[in-house]
């Protein structure tokens, strides 16, 4: 039995094969191909035909992508969406797409409706839908939109009114358009979740594409009865009809396969993982075998949101990184020969100085001629080798909780130019199958689940609470693919909301199952 794992990053398309044992058999690289799809199917192939395993054996593929994240920075494929907010007109100073990019909104077609509806934070009744101005909206809107959003004011806490407008929404334009609902997508704050339950509507097309592609892949090659899964930005896996329904999981995916893959690679749960690619390097938190979660607001394509993202911080180092001199002060990037490095390197016999003949130069790497880069002098190769150590040393410090050194995974194809001693790391791991750790993360991948709610403990226990949490959090694992006895719980995270009577706290419970 084997598992296919792909990981699509911006500038390599990783593609690698497990068996049952979770051991490797193939892995290949190959660059991303500008539509994505075309690099996909190459690379499914490639790794199939070299290794010339029985397909009829495949039983899971995994597929890591960044097209939902490309649509929303390039503004392209996006679905026309109508935003239902039900908070009028409590929320009417603050109108939707406040602060959104002005072609973000003209790509969205910009349609919205303030109606009736809301709660307040402790469950009464804020006001109650008009149904009547919902039906005659959504009569507005035939033809003109193809997916709606629907927010509701604290329907975090009570989304009874979401689930009736949905109905609503099916009857008027048909049970098939796609309808993204906030209570299921973002967390507390009512214009980032707005936000977030946007950008999801906006992304239907875009996934619907993407998994019918990898499906057509996979059938091309002759594997028709695996089971496909899509990654997720929390170093997991969702089932195809869960991805479907919450495309905006998968915007980040990538840094978390990678991270998940170090963690396999280097046998740790706790550490730092260090991802240098060809042109950035993004540094993450291994805790308890899953990535770190971001705990502030973040910006999507120049959007602010609130759903769960990892906690990931980037820096203008990679392997093709162009190293310059100026008045005596070395500079590293942030500009890159990118995917072009086998022809503009020096190493390769190209014109331009890179970081990876720096690493050349000193002995640390052998890629390409090292007699291409003897003329660099070894005082200037150190300068700039130092150079790279205090930006990976300044990047690790802005990610670290406490003073003490930690332990450093480095994958992906240019951690060659990170030296082997860096200050406050107490020992690195480096693994031949580091440069496609982001395809293995993505293969070994479980599935997992998420509740967040918003419950008052004046007016409901706190273990009930806990339990009520934790059975939700378990049907949406089951949901997106995981075997019900296999899951567990691995987070439970509980934060008392200041200045609310009756002892409001938001409550989150994650839990992960194995594959089905």
């Amino acid at each position: 039995m084997y598992k296919i794992g792909i990981d699509v990053g911006g500038t390599n398309t990783d593609a690698v094969i497990l068996d049952e044992n979770q051991q490797l058999i193939h892995s290949v690289k190959m660059p991303t191909s500008e539509d994505i799809e075309t690099g996909i199917t190459e690379s499914l192939h490639r790794v199939l035909s070299e290794t010339g395993i029985d397909r009829s054996k495949v039983t899971h593929a995994m597929l890591g992508t960044t097209q939902c994240t490309n649509a929303i920075v390039e503004r392209k494929k996006l679905a026309k969406v109508g935003v239902l907010r039900l908070g009028y007109p409590a929320t009417a100073s603050v109108l939707p797409y406040t602060a959104w990019p002005e072609d973000m909104v003209g790509f969205l077609s910009g349609k919205y409706k303030l109606t009736g509806g809301g709660y307040e934070y402790d469950g009464q009744v804020l006001s109650e839908i008009n149904e009547a101005e919902i039906r005659e909206t959504l009569a507005s809107w035939k033809g003109e939109v193809e997916s709606v959003a629907v927010v509701g004011v604290f329907s975090s806490l009570k989304n009874d009114q979401e689930l009736a407008v949905q109905k609503i929404i099916e009857e008027e334009l048909g049970a098939n358009i796609p309808v993204s609902i906030s209570s299921s997508v973002g967390s507390v704050g009512l214009i980032e979740r707005e936000n977030a339950t946007i950008l999801n509507a906006a992304l239907f097309k875009v996934i619907a594409a993407t998994s019918d592609g990898f499906e057509k892949a996979l059938e091309q090659e002759g594997i028709e009865h695996a089971e496909i899964y899509l990654c997720q930005n929390d170093g997991t896996l969702m089932s195809l009809n869960y991805a479907r329904q919450f495309p905006i999981l998968t915007i980040a995916c990538g840094p978390t396969n990678s991270i998940r893959g170090a963690s396999y690679l280097a046998g740790l749960k706790d550490a730092m993982v260090l991802d240098v690619g060809g042109t950035t390097s993004d540094i993450g938190v291994l805790t308890d075998g899953f990535p770190r979660e971001s705990s502030l607001a973040v910006d999507v394509g120049g959007v602010r949101t609130n759903f769960r993202m990892p906690d990931i911080i980037s820096i203008g180092l990679g392997g093709g990184s162009i190293v310059r001199e100026k008045d005596g002060d070395i500079t590293i990037g942030p500009d890159s020969v990118g995917y072009r490095i086998s022809e503009e390197a020096l190493v390769f016999g190209g014109k331009t100085m890179t970081t990876t003949d720096i690493a050349v130069r000193l002995g640390m790497a052998e890629i390409g001629n090292p007699e291409l880069v003897a003329h660099i002098p070894t005082d200037f190769a150190e300068k700039a080798y130092k150079k790279i150590a205090d930006m990976t040393e300044d990047a690790i410090d802005k990610m670290k909780t406490s003073s003490g050194s930690v332990s450093l995974v480095l994958v992906g194809g240019g951690s060659v130019i990170i030296p082997d001693e860096i200050s406050g790391v107490a020992q690195i791991f480096r693994d031949k199958n580091g440069p496609v750790a982001n395809a293995i993360g993505a293969s070994i991948s479980q599935i997992s689940g998420q509740y967040e709610q918003i419950y008052i403990y004046s007016q409901i226990e706190r273990e009930e609470a806990l339990q009520d949490a934790e059975q939700k959090a378990r049907e949406q694992a089951t949901l997106a693919g995981a075997v019900t006895d296999s899951i567990e719980v691995v987070e439970v995270e509980e934060i008392p909301l200041a200045y609310h009577p009756g002892n409001a706290t938001r409550l989150r419970v994650k839990v992960v199952g194995n594959l089905v």
